[in-house]
């Protein structure tokens, strides 16, 4: 036996000191077989994930504030990298699996669009008026990583990590998660992928769909636990809220600094979790957790300033959605999203022939940074306004 070997063998140990209820490495569903080597299929998962193009953009992708030129504000990495610290360490302390809650955590906001959720929410609005469908960034991560990078061939990821990823909606709060083992099936999957793309987000059916894994609902936990504090951290940074403006009857329960909070909710969920076959939390800290929620919405992300800004880049997307979608219409093959996106698709991935016009331009837009956006927009829209003042 080889070095690797041994190495090999000592991370399918790692399963025999997993809990009854945790998801096994050596269990791993993927639909084309890969040659075994001295990772676990999650951990193989997490190197495809933080290797692909997607994990590359969330340096430049807005958790909440577009606006600012404050460096310490949050960006969409330090986000996914909170969450998969926080449902690693809930998993270890559990005996669930750490490398799939990892994958899941770092995968889960892949399909996030420029300028956050005001992006998101332009994007489904275009779609939803052309009768399109829709567009949820839970449904585009697991798009992402099936079809669409590695030009368009995907990254051949595990059953098990798209579950999670797709199920990790949770804006609706629960008090318990108890993992819907029976829906951890391809079909379903594809199942649940395509009601998220043509369903309105009016319905909601993504807070609907639930992991089929305890790590998946660890992370969904996980997800709403630190960008709560976080948020509210960026918010003091900007002024848009003062210490004296945070609600008494959750801080006294988890503190007000995002370490507290996600410490607080770490050890209560750990505390009402362990050897139990769902994931949970103590009426306490629902009761905290609802509260700093309802804040956040309240005073935050309905904020004034962020309202404005919301509105700007929505207009801003709407505008540079219908000049691509006219570029694919009249076979503009100078335009950026043939150079930079659909000439990068090689021909046997079919992508091209099997995707509608508007959902290829829902993509282009999707993969977009801050910065890439803003930069093809003023090249779009503001050069050409400028040239046309100078005739």
């Amino acid at each position: 036996m080889d070095v690797l070997d041994e190495a090999r063998l000592n991370f399918l140990l790692i399963d025999s000191n997993l809990c009854d209820y945790a998801s096994k490495s050596s269990d791993a569903l993927r639909i084309e077989k890969m040659e075994e080597d001295f990772r676990t299929p999650y951990f193989r998962d997490v190197d495809r994930i933080i290797h692909s193009l997607s994990y590359t953009r969330y340096l430049d992708k807005t958790q909440v504030y577009s606006d600012s030129d404050n460096f310490d504000i949050s960006k969409r990495m330090t986000h996914v990298q909170f969450v998969s610290r926080a449902s690693k360490t809930i998993a270890r302390s559990l005996g669930l699996n750490e490398d799939l809650c990892e994958a899941i955590a770092l995968g889960h906001d892949l399909g996030h669009t420029p300028f956050g959720h005001a992006g998101e929410a332009a994007l489904s609005r275009i779609m939803e008026n052309k009768n399109k469908g829709s567009f949820l960034h839970n449904a585009q991560s697991v798009r992402l990583l099936k079809y669409l990078e590695h030009r368009g061939w995907g990254l051949n990821i595990t059953l098990e990590t798209l579950d999670g990823i797709l199920g990790h909606n949770g804006e609706i709060s629960q008090q318990k998660l108890k993992p819907q083992k029976e829906n951890l099936t391809w079909e379903i999957l594809e199942e649940n992928l395509e009601k998220c793309l043509l369903t309105p987000t009016s319905k909601h059916v993504d807070r609907n769909i639930q992991p089929s894994t305890l790590e998946g609902c660890v992370v969904r936990f996980s997800d709403i636990i630190s960008y709560l504090g976080r948020d509210i951290e960026d918010a003091l940074l900007l002024k848009l809220i003062t210490r004296e403006d945070l609600p008494y009857q959750a801080t006294t329960i988890c503190g007000f600094s995002n370490r507290s909070i996600i410490d607080f909710f770490c050890k209560d969920i750990i505390e009402n979790s362990f050897e139990k076959n769902y994931i949970a939390m103590s009426q306490n800290a629902l009761y905290a957790l609802n509260t700093l929620k309802e804040f956040n919405y309240t005073h935050i992300y309905q904020h004034p300033i962020l309202r404005e800004q919301i509105d700007k880049f929505s207009n801003m997307v709407t505008s540079l959605f219908e000049a691509y979608l006219s570029d694919i219409t009249i076979g503009n093959k100078n335009s950026d999203i043939f150079k930079d996106f659909i000439d990068k698709f090689e021909p046997a991935s079919n992508y091209i022939q099997k995707t509608s016009s508007e959902r290829i331009v829902c993509d282009y837009i999707a993969m977009m940074t801050d910065d890439f956006f803003m930069a093809h927009y003023s090249r779009r829209f503001l050069v050409k306004k400028l040239e046309y003042y100078k005739r």
